[in-house]
């Protein structure tokens, strides 16, 4: 698909919520980006990401919002990061500890023509730091999440990245995800999360980002991980 030089930023919040919540920290100012609703899931913001790709043809996505962390020191409640590689949990065989994913089964979820290299369960993210899993369902408690970070050495855990990165990638589009961080993955008590704190950091990293000069926003294809 061209791409048209003229095509915005598209930048994906996946529910409601997160919005209106970057809205009360100030919104991210006109002219930044055609600003779209990405769905809650990684199903569903496949395909709005996919949907909304074909119609706007943009030069670059952005991808915003709240995660949980899988390690709270490195990645505290109440900031946010720019991700540099983001995973999958839920595609293959098994759950837990018993999990075989795609590419142990020898069945990629994407074998592109031409010889390139087939995606399996991890896609780069070129310009950010550390790792973000998306999974189908958060963590139910804290147990599960330390056994995710454990089998993924991942710092936070999402629904939409992957997803999101997977139809990206299939679109050869630039991709930058950037997850404020609203609480520790396991804690179920939401009473005990700070949304909007992780919406507020989230803004002023996605700020950065959209606003710096040329190259310096890093904005990079999604690659898949050797």
């Amino acid at each position: 698909m061209a791409k048209s030089p003229g095509s915005p930023t598209l930048i994906l919040i996946p529910t409601r919520l997160e919005a209106l919540g970057i809205e009360r920290a100030g919104g991210l100012g006109c002219g930044q980006g055609l600003l779209e609703v990405a769905g809650f899931g990684p199903v569903a913001s496949a395909a709005r990401c996919a949907q909304l790709i074909a119609r706007f043809a943009p030069r670059r996505v952005l991808l915003l919002g709240i995660a949980g962390t899988l390690d709270g020191d490195m990645l505290p409640v109440g900031t946010a990061q720019r991700m540099g590689e983001v995973l999958l949990d839920g595609v293959g065989a098994g759950e837990g500890p018993e999990r075989i994913g795609p590419k142990a089964m020898g069945l990629p979820q994407w074998q592109p023509d031409g010889g390139l290299t087939p995606i399996h369960d991890s896609l780069l993210l070129p310009g950010g730091q550390g790792r973000l899993l998306t999974v189908c369902a958060a963590s139910a408690g804290l147990a599960q999440a330390q056994d995710r970070r454990k089998r993924f050495t991942a710092k936070a855990e999402d629904m939409e990245g992957f997803a999101v990165a997977l139809a990206c990638s299939l679109a050869a589009t630039p991709l930058a995800i950037i997850r404020g961080i609203s609480n520790h993955a396991g804690e179920r008590d939401t009473s005990k999360w700070r949304v909007q704190d992780a919406l507020d950091a989230a803004r002023i990293l996605a700020l950065k980002t959209l606003e710096a000069p040329g190259e310096q926003a890093g904005f990079g294809p999604p690659d898949d991980s050797p």
